[in-house]
């Protein structure tokens, strides 16, 4: 046995000497180093020998072993190697090709019109605040004198989550989160101001002018001496920032269930300047947000007290006035995340 392990590896080294392919080597490793291999076959008749030789027979065949499958390794590290040397050779990076323009990220014209807003009423003493987007019942429409089976919700087209949380249709819940706080505070002025922003959501994409979720700001403000003078100041000095000085407001009788009473709010059309154009349908005013009184009953449900506080409140799509502010056709642009797009308002609110 001892002899035919030296002729099996005089035998493997004559052959390995002819391996030129990782196909040659294959076929070596299969003969050499397979199941049915020489070796395999003088291991396993060891079993047949004393016990001396055995010692003898199993330390020359380990010896055996371990130089054939080390060069057989050492071989296919070598073709390896070559092959990614020749891979790196055709791979090979030209230092002097011109780099790619990585394209910077800009602002979005929502959150330009939002930090325009936030500039404006942040300048008269408004507090800026997010809130949850999901919210109870409770705040969402109890609170808003919107109780359970009343014909007005019909109008919010709510996402329910389960019967008592729903995706809120309006940022108005925070007007009545923190009118409770409010109430629950000891401080014998109850005065607050505060404006409220983020995504709402409702059953609504009919046209290119609606979608199922939108971006809204709701802002209140509540005190003793509070008037639908101070509404109407406020609202039209809002527009003018945020459009031009000669812009002029329009207040028309509407419904809301949170404010009485409740008026639509139109400002001259941004493009003719109330001329008459398609866009104003030659009317000469644009519809921009709704507003009005908070309703005594929305005080009330809140922990206030109507006869000893008031308040105004007003709401904005966000969507709406960047559509007439930037000339957008289509309310999905502002979520498909096209550059081109975006880059049109690199240059605003530098």
């Amino acid at each position: 046995m001892l002899k035919k392990l030296e002729q099996i590896l005089l035998d493997f080294e004559k052959q390995v000497k002819q391996v030129k392919t990782p196909a040659d080597l294959d076929n070596v490793k299969s003969i050499y180093a397979g199941k049915d291999s020489p070796l395999t076959q003088v291991l396993k008749n060891l079993r047949e020998v004393d016990p001396e030789t055995r010692k003898l027979v199993g330390e020359k065949a380990n010896e055996t072993k371990t130089k054939i499958f080390g060069q057989i390794n050492q071989i296919q590290d070598d073709f390896k190697y070559a092959e990614l040397k020749k891979q790196l050779e055709n791979e090979k990076v030209d230092l002097t090709l011109p780099g790619i323009n990585l394209t910077k990220g800009t602002k979005h014209p929502l959150n330009l019109v939002i930090e325009e807003i936030a500039d404006i009423f942040k300048g008269l003493g408004y507090d800026m605040i997010d809130g949850t987007e999901f919210e109870t019942d409770e705040f969402c429409f109890q609170k808003l004198n919107l109780p359970v089976g009343h014909p007005a919700r019909d109008m919010q087209d709510t996402f329910y989550v389960d019967k008592n949380t729903v995706l809120r249709t309006h940022c108005t819940n925070m007007t009545a989160r923190l009118l409770t706080n409010l109430a629950k505070t000891k401080v014998a002025e109850k005065n607050l101001a505060a404006i409220s922003y983020g995504n709402v959501f409702r059953r609504d994409d009919d046209d290119a002018t609606h979608s199922h979720q939108f971006t809204q700001i709701d802002g209140f403000a509540v005190g003793k001496k509070i008037s639908f003078a101070n509404l109407k100041w406020i609202l039209e000095y809002m527009c003018k920032r945020l459009f031009a000085p000669t812009t002029e407001i329009r207040m028309r009788p509407s419904y809301f269930p949170f404010t009485e009473p409740s008026v639509e709010v139109d400002i001259t059309c941004v493009t003719c300047a109330g001329l008459g154009c398609k866009i104003c349908k030659f009317t000469g005013w644009i519809e921009i947000l709704g507003a009005g009184m908070i309703a005594p009953e929305v005080i009330e449900l809140n922990g206030l007290d109507p006869s000893q506080v008031g308040g105004l409140a007003f709401g904005i799509g966000v969507e709406r006035v960047a559509m007439l502010k930037f000339g957008i056709k289509n309310i999905r642009d502002f979520y498909e995340n096209d550059t081109r797009f975006l880059q049109q308002f690199k240059f605003f609110g530098d």
